[in-house]
């Protein structure tokens, strides 16, 4: 909340901002941490990330794959704020 407004984010913000945050690998805790989301909806996201294979989950962290890289440049490059 922004003042008494609340601002509410894309599906593509969510998206994007998990993806950065899984680019070195991240523990779920600190995706939903670092992405600002509650632990059920960053289950729905993680899951269905992984079924796009834009990430994988190896070894207890998130891993953001070249898909998801080349996703998350291109998202962001068309990005319009």
């Amino acid at each position: 909340m922004l003042g008494g407004i609340i601002i509410r984010r894309s599906r593509l913000d969510i998206t994007l901002e998990i993806l950065k945050l899984a680019m070195n690998g991240a523990k779920k805790t600190q995706i939903v941490y670092g992405a600002n989301l509650n632990s059920t909806i960053a289950n729905k996201y993680l899951t269905r990330l992984e079924d796009k294979a834009l990430i994988i989950h190896d070894d207890g962290l998130f891993l953001t794959t070249d898909k998801g890289r080349l996703y998350k440049d291109m998202a962001s490059e068309l990005e319009i704020t």
